[in-house]
């Protein structure tokens, strides 16, 4: 294990933090110096040194392996979370050790879960460094880097094929090093054009810019106890649906669209089967809320239904109304949408539609296996045709998922669980959607857990957030010689 090229580029992720630690600390200055500046710029400071150090005293090599890439992409994440957790633990109030650690990986992830019950007596620095947590955790801290290191490097290649997904890469038609700005290009256009839009839509900068870097990330924090239905406006509430659904859409589709100014790249066969899902369960999302008389007009109900199920398929988070008084059928289709979530090549967790649709197609094909077994069958996803070495890890993800989510579920049990959110918790934190339901629905938080059960739960956003995968080649590659 290279230990200079792995500390220099997990530097290069935690200087990433500090720059937006230090513009939280102009944010404070705005604010004619509040509350949190000094817990800032100490944070800053701790931050800046660590991150630095490296480029100091280590000297740059290109040279990287396997497992030095997948010690990057956990120690750039790990550290993130650590660094990202002073600024709150420094300032008090609600922030204990845990908290602080809590509301960081959330951040980060970009899960939205949060233990604050009054977002808006913090100072506005505070929830700037907040809402910059998401920026930062949507775009990715590894892209960050990748972003900075050379195009031709072998190292910014290999780190490449290490972050992004199979899923993700399959259609960009383009390689590694170029999906990189592709999914860059995109994201900062998103950040750039909700922002002008909430600001259109009668919104201040600060809350503008706060859920502009929400809202790209797939993340949910809000700079308002009561998130968008704060605002108590149905043009915002739109304005965010389009783009939480615009976020949780391969941003290489996206991409292609605007390049060709064609709508060609969108008839895509995974798109379809993701938008026709959102409209089916929105309808009867929307229907439910009706007639059990939760929302008194059908335009309150259909837009209370088509947000909240928007706002979970894409696992942002945000909240339109309280879903701890919605019946079951209701809170079970938003339960149902968080399984699988958004599109890979996005900012969603989640298992990914992706994943599902390959699901789908291997169940029908094997049970015509089984009525046919003289019967060859091809499995086809649009105009690819996919091979069990195709279908096989993503059956196996899916597996893997909901074998940690069982996991997770039984350790919170053990631990006591009082309030009964083990399986909910459990699912909204590894799929990284956030809220769920009851009193950790959409105008909840998790501030009544036990410690023990959020640092569960901040572990299953960690793994949901870098998809399993390179968690586990880490600590096989410290348990193994080779």
């Amino acid at each position: 294990m290279n230990l200079k090229v792995i500390s220099r580029n997990v530097g290069i992720a935690l200087l990433v933090s500090a720059l937006f630690m230090l513009l939280s600390v102009g944010v404070s200055l705005l604010d004619g110096r509040d509350s949190a500046m000094t817990p800032l710029l100490i944070s800053f400071a701790i931050t800046f040194i660590v991150g630095i150090f490296p480029f100091i005293f280590v000297r740059k090599t290109a040279r990287i392996s396997l497992k030095d890439g997948y010690m990057i992409i956990a120690l750039s994440w790990l550290l993130s979370f650590i660094f990202g957790a002073l600024p709150y633990a420094l300032w008090g109030g609600p922030f204990n050790i845990l908290n602080a650690w809590f509301e960081s990986v959330s951040g980060f992830t970009a899960t939205g879960a949060t233990i604050l019950e009054d977002i808006e007596s913090l100072p506005r620095s505070l929830v700037f460094w907040r809402a910059s947590t998401h920026f930062i955790g949507g775009l990715g801290v590894v892209v960050f880097l990748l972003l900075i290191i050379p195009t031709s490097s072998p190292m910014r290649l290999r780190l490449a094929n290490m972050e992004l997904s199979s899923l993700s890469r399959d259609d960009y038609k383009s390689r590694a090093n170029k999906t990189v700005y592709i999914f860059a290009y995109v994201y900062l256009v998103m950040v750039a054009l909700s922002f002008l839009s909430y600001l259109a839509a009668g919104m201040n900068w600060f809350d503008a810019i706060c859920h502009s870097f929400s809202v790209s990330a797939s993340g949910g924090f809000s700079s308002r106890n009561l998130s968008i239905a704060s605002f108590n406006s149905p043009v915002i509430a739109i304005i965010t649906i389009v783009f939480m659904l615009l976020t949780s859409i391969h941003f290489g589709l996206l991409f292609v669209t605007f390049a060709t100014r064609s709508v060609k790249p969108l008839r895509n066969p995974i798109l379809r089967f993701y938008l026709i899902s959102i409209v089916v369960i929105s309808v009867v999302t929307s229907l439910s809320l009706k007639f059990s008389n939760i929302d008194s007009s059908w335009g309150k109900a259909f837009l209370d239904g088509t947000f909240h199920v928007v706002s979970y398929a894409s696992t942002t988070g945000f909240g339109l109304s309280d879903n701890s008084v919605w019946p079951v059928l209701p809170c079970f289709m938003l339960i149902l949408v968080s399984l699988f979530c958004g599109c890979a090549g996005s900012t969603t967790g989640g298992i990914k539609v992706d994943r599902a649709l390959v699901l789908f197609k291997a169940i029908r094909m094997q049970i015509q296996k089984t009525l046919n077994p003289s019967t060859i069958y091809e499995m086809r996803l649009g105009k690819r045709i996919l091979h069990d070495e195709d279908i096989y890890p993503h059956v196996l993800y899916i597996a893997m998922f909901f074998m940690l989510v069982g996991i997770s579920s039984i350790l919170c049990m053990l631990f006591g669980d009082p309030n009964g959110h083990a399986i909910t918790g459990s699912l909204a934190s590894l799929a990284n959607v956030g809220p769920s339901i009851g009193t950790i629905g959409s105008m909840g938080n998790y501030n009544a857990e036990p410690g023990v059960i959020k640092f569960i739960f901040t572990a299953d956003m960690f793994l949901g957030r870098v998809e399993i995968y390179p968690v586990l080649a880490v600590f096989s590659s410290i348990f193994r010689r080779q």
